[in-house]
C-alpha cells in the first residue's frame, strides 16, 4: 500500500495539507505530523539541532514511506537522511539544495527578515505568508484559503519560528559527503516566487499556474503527482501531465 508523509514548512503547521483532502485515490496512506513546536506538538528542547529533530521525529517518518517535505520542510527531511532510516523516496516540493540563491532570496535579504522578526515576529510573519502566495494564480484567494487552513495565530512558538529561520540560513543539503541514500526528486510552482528561476527550471517537475503553495491553487494536480511517485518512486512519472 502507497503511504505519504506530508511535512510543512516555516511559519505553517501540518492544517496547510488539509487542503489536499478528497483528491486522493482510493487506498493512499497520508499522514501530515507536525514539526516539535508546531500545533499540538511540544517543542524541542534545542529547537535548531537535528540530532533532537531526528529523535522527536522518528517515529512519524518511517522508511516504508514517501516523505514530502515542503519549503523548510524539504530542507529539513532531506537534512534528516543522514540521521534516519531512509525512506522510499524523498520529495522536495519549493526547495532548492539551500535556501538562499543569488537570484532568488539572497543571504542578505534573509538576515533582514531575521532582524524584522526579532522585531515584530507575528507582522513578519503575516508579511511572509502573503510574499509566498505571490505566484499563485489568485494570491488573495490563496491567502483566504490558507487562513482558513491554519487561522490567524501563530502556529509555533517563536523559540522554534526563529530556530527554523536560523536552519534556512544554515542547512546545504548540497554539502552532503556521497550521494543521499533514497531518490530524492525536486517539484516546483513554475511562478515560485522563493525559488531562483535557474532552480525551477531544474526541477523534475514544474506545476503550471502554480507558485510556491501548489497545495492551495493546484491541489488536484499535485496530489495526483505525488500519489504517482508513491505508487513507483523508483520510476516516477516524468511529468505531471502524464499523469491521468
Amino acid at each position: 500500500m502507497s503511504r505519504l508523509v506530508l511535512l510543512s514548512g516555516w511559519g505553517c503547521d501540518a492544517r496547510i495539507w488539509q487542503a489536499l483532502d478528497g483528491h486522493w485515490p482510493q487506498g493512499m496512506q497520508v499522514s501530515a505530523p507536525d514539526w516539535p513546536g508546531y500545533g499540538p506538538r511540544p517543542e524541542s528542547r534545542d529547537p535548531a539541532s537535528l540530532d533532537a529533530l531526528a529523535a522527536a521525529m522518528a517515529a512519524a517518518l518511517p522508511p516504508e514511506a514517501v516523505w514530502v517535505g515542503w519549503s523548510l520542510g524539504g530542507l529539513l527531511a532531506e537534512a534528516l537522511l543522514d540521521h534516519l532510516p531512509a525512506p522510499r523516496a524523498l520529495v522536495v516540493l519549493g526547495m532548492g539544495p539551500r535556501f538562499c540563491h543569488p537570484d532568488g532570496v539572497s543571504d542578505e535579504e534573509l538576515a533582514t527578515f531575521r532582524h524584522a522578526f526579532r522585531r515584530d515576529p507575528e507582522a513578519t510573519r503575516a508579511h511572509f505568508l502573503r510574499w509566498q502566495l505571490r505566484g499563485e494564480p489568485s494570491p488573495r484567494a490563496a491567502h483566504r484559503q490558507l487562513l482558513a487552513r491554519i487561522g490567524q495565530a501563530p502556529p509555533a512558538s517563536l523559540t522554534t519560528l526563529a530556530a527554523g529561520l536560523e536552519q534556512l540560513a544554515r542547512l546545504d543539503a548540497g554539502r552532503r559527503a556521497g550521494a543521499a541514500p533514497c531518490p530524492v526528486y525536486r517539484l516546483a510552482g513554475e511562478a515560485d516566487p522563493l525559488l531562483a528561476p535557474a532552480l525551477r527550471e531544474a526541477a523534475d517537475w514544474r506545476l503550471a499556474n502554480a507558485g510556491h503553495c501548489p497545495m492551495l491553487s493546484q491541489p488536484e494536480r499535485l496530489a495526483a503527482l505525488l500519489a504517482a511517485v508513491a505508487a513507483t518512486p523508483a520510476s516516477p512519472p516524468r511529468a505531471p501531465e502524464a499523469l491521468p
